[in-house]
């Protein structure tokens, strides 16, 4: 199945629901979007319009938006956050990057970040950055797509008692 990929999509009704059942889908199944299973839609909505509420053109953020081409709806999902500070203002942190749970494993996760690292080259920043939950092997999926490790912060996400993960920074040079 195609991809195809929409940067900063009209937030329409239909878009928003579609996009907070991807986030709801994605943390029910394990996905370290910013919440910890089980979450409902209602709880997801919450956050959902706070990050939605800084994408371009009303703020400083970027939304990428991968869907099926045969039935458009959301596949995956990634924001491009600016650190709202001068001196960082040359790259980006990305964040809530997910695919839908019942499309992973056919590569449309190395679509998304192959095409978010493709508009950060053509937007001319130094870098991209990004932070993962340990424990669930993103930093080899991270590794693949060209991102090293710089930093790790052991046990500071606690996603359920005496389950604490470690907080990994991860970064992708584009200089």
């Amino acid at each position: 199945m195609a991809l195809t990929f929409t940067l900063d999509p009209d937030l329409d009704t239909e878009l928003r629901q579609d996009l907070v059942r991807l986030w709801t889908d994605a943390t029910n199944a394990g996905g370290a979007v910013g919440f910890v299973a089980p979450v409902t839609e209602d709880e997801v909505w919450v956050t959902a319009e706070k990050q939605f509420a800084e994408v371009a053109p009303s703020g400083p953020d970027r939304l990428l938006v991968a869907h099926e081409a045969e039935t458009g709806r959301a596949a995956g999902m990634l924001f491009f956050e600016s650190m709202r500070f001068a001196p960082m203002d040359h790259w980006r942190l990305l964040s809530r990057v997910m695919v839908h749970p019942e499309l992973q494993g056919r590569g449309h996760g190395a679509e998304l970040m192959a095409e978010a690292e493709r508009l950060a080259r053509d937007w001319g920043l130094a870098g991209l950055r990004l932070y993962v939950r340990g424990g669930l092997g993103l930093e080899r999926f991270y590794g693949r797509c060209g991102y090293v490790e710089v930093g790790r912060v052991p046990g500071t996400i606690r996603v359920a008692p005496g389950d604490d993960r470690d907080d990994v920074t991860m970064w992708l040079d584009l200089r």
